[in-house]
């Protein structure tokens, strides 16, 4: 955690500033026919959690959409909510003009940028976020104004979990230690791939995790969501496979869970590390401490690489390339 602990401290008070900012949009959810989430990364991830959280509960589709351009059925019967932490992000700039072009409903969640000064010009909802972090280590903010965004949509009041998990994440002390433990578990194994084993209302935790596996510690990691993955990953299976197993189960449904119990012991059969995590979905608290818990983990996991979490050489070439297109 040689690098970004004091940013990933702040992540119960990005909440409580998303909390203290956030202004009701006054949408009726009887306005629209569907809902697009729109961000990439950091600032996407954020809507691959709220997607699943509110499953049971929302009355219309919501779409993640990670591209430079919107489903052909984007209307003005669409609410589009694009987060972009820099406010500068080439995809998620042309998602927002996209959805200006088809007349949706655009809310805006950034620090400000080209996304921002749209957004003022426009006179759309728009939420700010405070500058300084990487867009990784930013989640509270996007995650928070989703939630409450998405709540106030479907009619179920998210702020008193919300200030009540603040509080608890205010002390990371209990996290840093559940990191240590896992990471005197995984020690001998971290240099292998990392394989994220997760059902569909856990899979967005698990992506969380392998993009932190990814840029913090570059890692290989890679995620397979069940059931689907026993129809097909599941005959990869044989013998002693070079890679750190990490099952989470969400306990949305039994046969799933019985699913994971199965696989675990097939894998340890073979001689094949698996850890396994157990968090349960649909309560908010469990959901922020094991997204929370898993960001210190992958700080853990730079550190015994011996690898800057701060630097992103590849990434950077990337726009840099880009830029010149």
């Amino acid at each position: 955690m040689k690098y970004q602990a004091e940013a990933l401290s702040k992540f119960s008070s990005q909440i409580k500033f998303a909390l203290d900012n956030y202004k009701p949009h006054g949408l009726k959810v009887e306005n629209f026919e569907n809902i697009l989430l729109c961000g990439l990364g950091g600032s996407g991830i954020a809507g691959r959690i709220v997607k699943s959280y509110f499953f049971g509960v929302s009355q219309l589709p919501v779409e993640i959409i990670s591209d430079y351009t919107l489903p052909a059925y984007t209307s003005a019967k669409t609410l589009c909510i694009v987060s972009s932490y820099s406010g500068d992000t080439e995809e998620t700039m042309s998602m927002y003009d996209a959805a200006k072009k088809n007349n949706a409903t655009i809310i805006a969640i950034s620090t400000g940028g080209l996304i921002g000064k749209k957004a003022h010009e426009d006179k759309v909802t728009f939420y700010t976020a405070v500058k300084g972090f990487s867009p990784r280590m930013a989640l509270g903010y996007s995650l928070t104004y989703l939630l409450l965004a998405l709540g106030e949509l479907f009619g179920k009041n998210m702020r008193p979990e919300l200030e009540s998990a603040a509080n608890r994440l205010a002390d990371t002390k209990p996290y840093i230690a559940e990191s240590e433990k896992l990471i005197s578990v995984l020690k001998p194994h971290y240099k292998k791939k990392f394989v994220i084993i997760t059902d569909e209302q856990s899979g967005p935790v698990g992506l969380r995790f392998c993009q932190q596996l990814q840029e913090n510690a570059k890692a290989e990691a890679f995620i397979h969501e069940l059931p689907e993955a026993n129809h097909n990953v599941i005959e990869t299976y044989y013998g002693i496979i070079d890679s750190a197993f990490i099952i989470i189960d969400s306990h949305v449904h039994p046969k799933t869970s019985a699913r994971f119990s199965f696989l675990e012991n097939l894998l340890q059969q073979n001689g094949c590390f698996v850890l396994r995590y157990d968090m349960h979905a649909h309560q908010l608290q469990s959901l922020l401490d094991t997204i929370y818990n898993f960001d210190w983990l992958s700080l853990q996991v730079a550190d015994l690489k011996g690898v800057n979490s701060v630097d992103i050489q590849n990434i950077n070439k990337l726009k840099n390339f880009l830029a010149g297109q």
